[in-house]
């Protein structure tokens, strides 16, 4: 038997052999921008000059750029192969997208240099048409897997199920999947028809393996709760890259879990889980290692705040000011005061009574009080930013209030009322964007029980009296034209309003009219109008 002595240099040499047999892979991602174009404050709106001159500011796409490239660079320079993926929900939520309608998300998502991007269920605010904008304009693939767009005259063969990346001389599958409630959040039309997303996602990394691709990145729009599941139930994924819920990963204070979150998969394996909250102020950093069988080995990361302290791409600062130039005359016209800071947080409209809640259902009832209407509803997720202390203007306002709805007037029987408030609350544990903010009731959810039975004693006003709502009697109602519609669920609205007009102002606009009628200053405040029983 010949026996083979090894050298120092030689070991060294094998242990080299076999570090380059693993593949280290960098993945930065971004998820819900929201059109947050340029930098944004502490309360996600846009920054006003004087926050800017302060060193206070976050995000925008010109730091996205920058440290994109900066990290980018640094990477491939060690060696080392870098993914630049964003999850969805660039459109909507500032001047910009009013203005642009995407053709801005082309633009700096090119330039930034996206590899890959799922569709958000904002993308389809604006029809199909609005989703082709950034299709046709961009220059990497935009995926998601379970959209059969093969009724789609727009849309066919412009959004992939499936997309293999060579990367660094490997293969890397992304699969993707897209909310199911889309077509009641958004507008995708009657020729977006969607499949199932558990089935269709297990189908397509069944595509890849087969197709001997064994690195599979899920790239989704659905939620951080619901990409838990797909990590428990979809075999053959590595890892996940979410958005759709905003939420906060890390080990800083108000993150709702570690980022990644590790989950046991359906096969044994754990599963990174991560998003990188929203409107620009963090990038994603997850590093994957993967042996030479393509078994991920270790996993690592934390998102980058992007704060003052990250300088901007200066070319696109340039571009963003150019852009701006059109929209700032609106933005910067002030039409009233606070006292205070409004609150308008997503986590608290999206689950109790909030000061913007408050004020915008107050808005919408006093503009058409005069017809007899009694109850206002609104759409947490319709609320979109706070207002800091101080001047209030237009800019602010479009930031809270970004879609162009319209008041929707109608009556409806008291019965059908506490429907609608049971749709809002029916996806209370996702955070969901239907929970019902209101004005001229009261009433008290309980998030434990059963949904369709969560909502109790709902109150309206009689007088300077509260009374309980009589399920017989017919009330006037406001909301906006999208709920009426039935959106967000509120298919009560659709199918037994009586006398609606949807076509009544701007909601921006009534917001911005209630609060200029304030002869001094308004002060935010809450007054019990929603009891959430613990």
């Amino acid at each position: 038997m010949a026996f083979r002595f090894l050298t120092a240099a030689s070991v060294a040499a094998l242990c080299a052999g076999s570090a380059q047999a693993e593949m280290v892979l960098h993945i930065l991602h971004t998820n819900d921008l929201h059109s947050r174009i340029e930098p944004i404050n502490k309360y996600d709106s846009t920054c006003d000059e004087e926050t800017l001159a302060a060193g206070e500011c976050f995000g925008g796409v010109a730091r996205v750029a920058a440290k994109v490239k900066e990290l980018r660079d640094q990477i491939t320079a060690d060696g080392g192969n870098v993914l630049v993926l964003d999850a969805g929900d660039q459109y909507q939520g500032s001047l910009f997208y009013t203005t642009y309608k995407g053709k801005d998300v082309a633009e700096f998502m090119t330039a930034i240099g996206y590899d890959a991007m799922a569709v958000g269920n904002h993308e389809f605010d604006d029809g199909p048409e609005g989703l082709a904008v950034l299709t046709d304009g961009v220059e990497f693939p935009v995926v998601s897997g379970n959209l059969d767009l093969s009724q789609s005259n727009l849309l066919k063969d412009k959004v992939g199920d499936t997309l293999t990346l060579d990367v660094g001389g490997e293969k890397i599958g992304i699969v993707s999947t897209l909310a199911m409630d889309t077509p009641e959040t958004a507008s995708p039309g009657p020729n977006v028809i969607f499949t199932d997303d558990v089935e269709s996602l297990k189908a397509d990394v069944q595509e890849l393996t087969d197709a001997g691709v064994n690195k599979i990145i899920a790239l989704t729009h659905v939620g951080y709760l619901r990409d838990q599941e797909y990590a428990k139930v979809v075999p053959g994924l590595d890892a996940i890259i979410g958005g759709h819920s905003h939420t906060l990963l890390g080990d800083m204070e108000g993150a709702q879990g570690p980022y990644p979150t590790m989950v046991a998969g359906v096969d044994g394996a754990e599963i990174p889980v991560a998003t990188a909250y929203a409107y620009s102020k963090y990038l994603g950093h997850l590093t994957l290692t993967f042996d030479d069988d393509g078994k991920l080995t270790k996993v690592e990361g934390q998102p980058i705040l992007l704060d003052s302290s990250v300088p901007e791409d200066e070319a696109i600062v340039a571009r963003v000011k150019e852009m701006a130039a059109p929209i700032n005359e609106l933005r910067d016209k002030v039409v009233a005061e606070t006292t205070a800071p409004i609150d308008g947080d997503r986590v608290n409209c999206r689950a109790r009574e909030c000061e913007m809640g408050d004020l915008v259902a107050d808005a919408m009832l006093q503009r058409v009080a005069d017809q007899g209407v009694t109850i206002a509803i609104a759409n947490g997720g319709g609320l979109r930013a706070s207002i800091d202390a101080g001047p209030v203007t237009m800019g602010e306002i479009y930031t809270v209030l970004p879609f162009q709805n319209t008041l929707a007037t109608f009556q409806l029987k008291g019965a059908d009322v506490v429907t609608a408030l049971e749709n809002g609350a029916s996806q209370y544990e996702e955070g969901a964007g239907r929970f019902s903010q209101v004005a001229g009731l009261k009433y008290t959810v309980t998030p434990a029980a059963p949904a369709g039975a969560r909502i109790s004693d709902v109150l309206v006003k009689n007088g300077e009296e509260w009374v309980p709502i009589d399920p017989e009697a017919t009330y006037g109602v406001v909301s906006n034209n999208y709920m009426r519609g039935g959106g967000d669920g509120y298919a009560i609205f659709a199918s037994n309003a009586q006398n609606a007009y949807d076509f009544g102002p701007d909601l921006a606009e009534v917001l911005a009219d209630y609060l200029s009628s304030y002869e001094g200053s308004y002060a935010p405040e809450m007054d019990g109008r929603i009891t959430v029983v613990e």
